[in-house]
């Protein structure tokens, strides 16, 4: 790579054009416009050499004298790491895939991307010689592969299976729009997280040997078991991919709706029935923003993990979402029976 050539002949490039000015105006051709990327890199800088799996690649990588990140050449490691790459010339972005991992790098920013979640590495890309090449970081976070850096030699391997975590949680809130399918659990506004579904996220049963189960299946206040991508943004909520969501429990009721919020105040009847007055946000539309909820014999009472908790713990001030059908009283605020009551943060 020669940059000190690239710069003279860009420059005799220039001085080429300013001196055709005259012969330019005089033709009579419709100019075409033409879209440049300039990519300026200092001088200085050290040559690598990159082996993936203990096999060395034909184009090398670089490190600038006053950088901190490697820079490797990205067709040529991700290929060889069994990722597809499909290069974008409209948006001069590339995107990767393989199996579940989908990952995608736009020319000339420090923007990156996995399963759909943006996340900046310190390090934009860079276009050199034609070839684009991404910070090390990129190639340990976002394809997941092992990255060593021994003086001036790199060495990647494949990380094997994808690492995963597990979350359980009750489903506050789904979106399928415009081909986008998110499921929420744990909350609303700033609390819970979102998780990203793509076409390649798988859906189980946990009573069930079901294999046709699918997104169309979840409905609010259903309690599943994710595993998904260990990576999730700096959001509020954060987000993350989803690879396999397992419903372990469904409502009795397909028309649950739900209210998250702080119980402001415990109320016992004469004949001891309890009720909840909680006030925060409805889950849906037809939700309500205020409520009094009845406990009664089948309301079920659980943490965020869906393992059961003491009604004790329902005191003022703590923060639940409170499941119930539509069938309400007239009054302000309404008041209803709770199918179920989930503790999301004890009482301060």
């Amino acid at each position: 790579m020669n940059y000190r050539m690239n710069q003279r002949i860009a420059a005799i490039a220039a001085l080429s054009i300013s001196l055709m000015g005259g012969s330019a105006y005089a033709a009579e051709a419709t100019p075409q416009p033409i879209k440049a990327i300039v990519i300026s890199a200092p001088m200085a800088q050290e040559q690598l050499q990159v082996t993936v799996n203990g096999a060395p690649l034909s184009v090398g990588g670089f490190k600038l004298a006053d950088a901190k990140e490697s820079m490797l050449p990205l067709r040529s490691v991700a290929e060889a790491l069994g990722f597809t790459l499909t290069w974008n010339a409209e948006t001069m972005s590339a995107d990767l895939v393989k199996g579940n991992l989908q990952a995608s790098v736009v020319t000339g920013e420090d923007r990156y991307a996995m399963n759909k979640m943006s996340k900046p590495l310190g390090t934009a890309s860079a276009l050199v010689d034609s070839k684009l090449f991404v910070p090390a970081a990129f190639v340990s976070e976002m394809l997941q592969a092992q990255v060593s850096v021994n003086e001036s030699t790199v060495s990647i391997s494949s990380a094997g299976k994808i690492k995963t975590a597990t979350t359980k949680g009750i489903i506050t809130a789904l979106q399928n729009k415009d081909g986008h399918q998110t499921v929420r659990i744990n909350g609303v506004g700033t609390d819970g997280i979102v998780l990203n579904v793509s076409k390649d996220t798988l859906f189980a049963s946990a009573n069930s040997t079901d294999t046709t189960v699918q997104f169309s299946d979840l409905t609010i206040g259903t309690e599943i078991e994710v595993e998904h991508s260990m990576a999730m943004t700096m959001s509020l909520p954060p987000q993350t991919a989803a690879y396999l969501i397992t419903i372990v429990s469904k409502p009795e009721a397909a028309d649950f709706i739900g209210t998250s919020g702080s119980i402001e105040e415990v109320r016992t009847s004469e004949d001891g029935v309890t009720s909840l007055l909680i006030k925060g946000a409805g889950l849906t539309e037809q939700s309500q923003s205020a409520i009094v909820l009845q406990l009664t014999d089948k309301t079920s009472l659980v943490g965020k993990d869906g393992q059961p908790i003491d009604k004790s713990v329902l005191v003022k001030g703590a923060k639940v979402i409170g499941f119930y059908n539509g069938v309400l009283t007239k009054s302000l605020p309404p008041i209803g029976k709770a199918a179920k009551i989930v503790l999301q943060a004890s009482a301060e």
